[in-house]
């Protein structure tokens, strides 16, 4: 990303990894960084360079710039860059990059890199704002991991690479039309205890009700109601499994008044009742 060796770039952490050091693998090399700049901030001309490149906007707005294209890029977007690509990025406000240059990967994360972008250009993701923050912690998990003394470092930054990459892959979403989404589905996945109404939720993607319902399908692939039930039934199960709270209890916590109606709809979905499922769980795992 950008110029590496740019002197006004703030380096929270710059680590590299290559032969001799760490002992990994003859080429491998990984440089972490996060660079916080003014809103007068812009590259000096576009850069190319042969790592893979992973750049995230922690916070504020810019530009994007390869070939003849440019994109605005924002806070909970993604860009992934191929090897030697010229690109570069630009300031509209103040703003935050963390940033990971990958070269020599081991064949795994390489095919998960190659996946994320399928035709082998530039490409701009999208996370949701809860995702987003999961990364971040993520990302600095990664940070803190790297400068620690390990036992098996090539394992660990291999794992951990593709955990990241992986991380990405379940949760993007393409263009910047999602932006104005996926901040609603946050809002569903925090509040599964309401019924939803579409006009609210249009209201706060500041789009017409058929709008939204059209964008919302492009960028889930399922209804806003579908979504809910999603995630109603994700969070059902964690409950189930990960606590001993009783089923009246989790029925309530996503949304059913009735033990009865919650028990009902979890079986016609998972051919088993909660309480059923949940024994079966701790059959598996004892």
């Amino acid at each position: 990303m950008c110029q590496i060796k740019d002197q006004q770039m703030l380096y929270n952490k710059l680590i590299i990894f290559n032969k001799g050091e760490a002992h990994l693998c003859e080429n491998l090399s990984i440089r972490t960084f996060i660079g916080t700049h003014s809103q007068d901030w812009e590259d000096a001309a576009m850069f190319q360079h042969a790592n893979l490149e992973l750049t995230m906007i922690l916070e504020g707005r810019g530009l994007f710039r390869w070939g003849s294209e440019e994109h605005t890029v924002e806070t909970g977007q993604v860009v992934l860059i191929p090897a030697n690509i010229p690109h570069s990025f630009h300031a509209v406000t103040p703003i935050r990059f963390g940033v990971l240059l990958m070269e020599g990967l081991p064949p795994e994360p390489q095919a998960m890199f190659d996946c994320l972008i399928p035709e082998s250009h530039p490409k701009v993701i999208t996370l949701s704002r809860m995702d987003q923050e999961q990364f971040e912690l993520l990302f600095h998990q990664w940070m803190r991991m790297a400068s620690s003394n390990l036992k098996d470092p090539q394992k660990s930054y291999s794992a951990w690479i593709q955990v990241i990459l992986l991380f990405l892959y379940e949760h993007f979403q393409t263009g910047r039309m999602a932006l104005s989404v996926t901040h609603v589905a946050d809002y569903i996945r925090k509040h599964l205890r309401e019924s939803l109404l579409i006009s609210d939720l249009a209201e706060r993607a500041a789009l017409s009700e058929e709008g939204f319902r059209k964008r919302f399908y492009g960028v889930y692939g399922m209804t806003p109601k579908q979504y809910q039930q999603n995630c109603r039934l994700s969070e059902a199960k964690w409950l189930l499994s990960s606590t001993n709270k009783d089923i009246q209890t989790i029925a309530e916590s996503i949304g059913f008044v009735q033990q009865h109606s919650f028990s009902s709809w979890f079986k016609k979905l998972e051919c088993y009742s909660p309480s059923e499922w949940r024994k079966q769980q701790r059959l598996f795992h004892d």
